[in-house]
């Protein structure tokens, strides 16, 4: 790609290292901006300066949050003692949306994949595990997706746990098998959560 001017270039290549964006793609959000008043341009940069330097990880859940505890975290009118463990944030977002789930979440930051050298040490399991063990956890509903490493980190977290007196549980395959949990729909997504099962017999499907 033949550029005229090499801050363009810098701008494109810089947008292109985002998820799902191609030059083609980039150079036509970059040169959009070119073309809006240059408050618009500031609105942004400085949104995403804050949000580099100010975000933080809510220390309870892990959820992303602009305070130590997260809105969710901090509501008391949420069932503590029921954890909803999920993968990251667009999945909180995900059954937040569909209003039928009224516990607390857990954050992984991921799921286990040996392939990208991903173990469980590299994610939040940890501090789960050790919520079970304080006794303030009742159940745990594993709302990871119906992939291989979504099956291996959900029988990794439920070996861990599986001594304790907590009830295990998992939501319903009206997910389909290998579907990211961020792309079902709110209709699936809530009777999935409504209509979850034991974990212990999704392990005998």
């Amino acid at each position: 790609m033949d550029f005229s001017s090499k801050l363009l270039e810098n701008a494109v290549n810089e947008v292109s290292r985002l998820p799902g964006i191609g030059k083609r793609t980039a150079l036509r959000l970059v040169l959009h901006l070119l073309k809006q008043p240059s408050d618009n341009t500031k609105y942004l940069t400085n949104a995403l300066t804050q949000l580099r330097t100010e975000v933080k990880e809510c220390k309870k859940c892990h959820n992303i949050s602009d305070t130590e505890l997260c809105h969710i975290c901090s509501n008391p009118n949420r069932k503590e003692e029921i954890v909803c463990v999920v993968e990251d944030i667009r999945d909180v977002m995900a059954i937040e949306n569909t209003g039928q789930f009224r516990g607390l979440y857990h954050v992984l930051g991921g799921k286990i994949s040996p392939i990208e050298g991903v173990g469980p040490q590299n994610l939040n399991i940890e501090s789960l595990v050790n919520k079970v063990k304080s006794g303030e956890v009742k159940e745990i509903i594993f709302a990871l997706s119906s992939t291989m490493e979504g099956d291996t980190t959900n029988f990794y977290i439920y070996k861990q746990i599986e001594k304790y007196n907590i009830t295990t549980s998992t939501i319903a395959r009206g997910i389909s098998v290998g579907d990211e949990l961020e792309y079902a729909d709110e209709v699936t997504l809530g009777r999935s959560i409504l209509n979850r099962i034991p974990f212990g017999d999704s392990l005998k499907q």
